[in-house]
């Protein structure tokens, strides 16, 4: 079968950008115009001629539009295999044209939920005839040439010049894959949606929608594969940031920076706060009177972990931070805001990709998070707990002072964000010592503590920084070395989730040492 010549198009759209332009051009080589609604009145106020699509039904729109292409003259026009005898037989009995090229995108539905309107407004939303249009028409992909996203609106005049009004096979095809994915796309937020309204986080049957944001030159290592997914009403996030300079983004550092995008949306926001991420871990987290000094303080913590690493605000960066960053060598910068001092003080280093969010995630939002195994994926919601004070236990003799529980709550954040088994030293605001990611909960403290050593002699300093600090521990200490770890490390207040069968012996040691302890009843794996 020869390319077909398109000598018919049907256009419905929601999105008008550009259609005018493009069928215009259509209309220039020959191609005959059939539109609905909208989309037919936007194309004739342009001086175009078109064909109303009640003129191809003989039925007219109706039930408020919900009834207009839903019709065999549409749907023959679309499906019909051109070279099939019974297929033309049929057509001709019916009086059926051909479509040859279908330009449809969809209701605005994700729009229109982002925007808050009510249930009755999202369901008018829901489109039925444009996804059976174009699942049609990508079926048929041999003689139909669909079209969903203004963005190919360029390439299928190039592929009409190129082939003297005809398209190829493997532009069709291409397309329609598009198509579908788009369809489901469309379906998996109608679904999602349907199933929130219900109270369903972990439904029956899971429908994940993404559209890709950005393609890597490769994955977490050079023979691996890689791109970025949008998912729909993300908000702020890293997803949706705007790169405003630097180089492309690898697979690493767009993990890295929502980890630490995660990390700072999590702290509390009376005071600047910054983290410096490495390798998904937190080597440095502050906060300060100013972002300088918040930086400072962070980069105090492991100066040697920072080089290479990844730092994230919680306010809008401003020059002399900016400054102050970039004398170490840093990655990715993710801010909410960068004002014009920082942006000018940025641009002088073009390597250093800064990306800026708009805002701060919302630290209580329930969110899908999404992980793959062998034959299938893992669905959870995003780990939202936040403890405050009176959310905690005191269980030994001593309570925690008011400068401790601030710390304590502080490195309790933090340790929510520190793959487990995660042990965070904290003193006046700042993390002094990470233990991140060992197999035994103790390992984690000793090396806490053992980097909080190399950063105090780095530093000039004569004592540890961990003295005099608190420490939080992301899950239960399940024997009390682990704490009399962090004791011999100087520090005068723990705050972990409690529940060990040893928790007297656990309780018992902090009190032989006058240490306070709190319980948090809340525990932070993080895998």
């Amino acid at each position: 079968m020869t390319d077909p010549t398109i000598r018919r198009a049907l256009i419905s759209v929601s999105d008008k950008t550009g259609i005018g332009e493009l069928a215009r051009e259509l209309a220039r080589r020959g191609i005959t115009l059939v539109s609905t609604g909208g989309t037919r009145r936007h194309l004739q106020d342009q001086g175009l001629a078109v064909v109303d699509i009640a003129e191809v039904t003989g039925f007219p729109e109706m039930m408020d539009g919900r009834l207009k292409t839903l019709h065999p003259k549409v749907h023959g026009g679309l499906l019909a295999v051109r070279d099939h005898p019974e297929h033309v037989a049929a057509m001709t009995a019916h009086d059926i044209a051909p479509i040859d090229l279908l330009i449809v995108n969809l209701y605005p539905f994700e729009a229109t939920v982002a925007a808050g309107q009510p249930e009755a407004e999202c369901i008018e939303n829901i489109d039925i005839g444009g996804p059976a249009m174009l699942r049609a028409a990508a079926k048929n992909h041999a003689s139909v040439t669909v079209v969903t996203d203004p963005a190919d609106y360029q390439e299928l005049l190039t592929e009409l010049d190129a082939n003297i009004g005809a398209t190829t096979l493997a532009f069709r095809r291409r397309l329609a894959a598009k198509t579908y994915a788009t369809t489901a796309r469309y379906d998996a937020m109608i679904a999602t949606w349907m199933f929130e309204r219900q109270g369903a986080t972990m439904p029956p049957i899971a429908a994940v929608a993404g559209t890709r944001a950005m393609t890597m030159r490769y994955g977490e290592n050079p023979h691996q594969q890689a791109a970025l997914y949008r998912t729909p009403g993300a908000g702020p996030s890293l997803a949706a940031a705007r790169q405003v300079q630097g180089k492309e983004l690898s697979y690493n550092n767009i993990a890295d920076a929502d980890a630490a995008f995660e990390l700072v949306s999590d702290l509390d926001r009376d005071r600047p706060a910054l983290a410096i991420i490495k390798h998904a871990n937190p080597c440095g987290v502050a906060t300060g009177a100013t972002l300088i000094e918040a930086y400072r303080r962070a980069l105090k913590t492991d100066p040697v972990s920072a080089f290479g690493g990844i730092v994230a605000v919680n306010r809008a960066l401003d020059a002399e931070t900016a400054t102050e960053i970039s004398r170490v060598f840093t990655e990715v910068i993710v801010a909410p805001e960068a004002d014009d001092g920082a942006l000018k003080v940025l641009a002088g280093k073009p390597n250093v990709r800064l990306l800026l969010t708009g805002g701060l995630l919302d630290p209580k939002a329930v969110r899908s998070i999404v992980k793959t195994v062998s034959g299938g994926f893992l669905l959870q919601s995003r780990d939202a707990g936040l403890v405050g004070a009176a959310d905690l236990k005191v269980v030994t003799k001593r309570s925690p002072m008011d400068r401790e529980l601030a710390d304590l709550l502080f490195a309790f954040r933090v340790a929510k964000h520190v793959k487990s088994n995660a042990i965070v030293y904290v003193k006046n605001g700042a993390t002094v010592g990470i233990g991140a990611g060992q197999m035994s909960r103790v390992d984690s403290a000793r090396i806490a503590a053992s980097k909080a050593s190399a950063a105090a002699l780095a530093a000039g300093e004569t004592e540890p920084l961990t003295k005099g600090s608190v420490v939080a521990s992301d899950a239960f200490f399940p024997f009390a070395d682990g704490l009399i770890t962090a004791a011999e490390a100087g520090v005068t207040a723990v705050i972990q989730p409690g529940g060990s069968v040893r928790d007297d012996e656990v309780i018992a040691a902090a009190d032989e040492r006058g240490l306070a302890m709190v319980f948090t009843g809340v525990r932070h794996f993080r895998h």
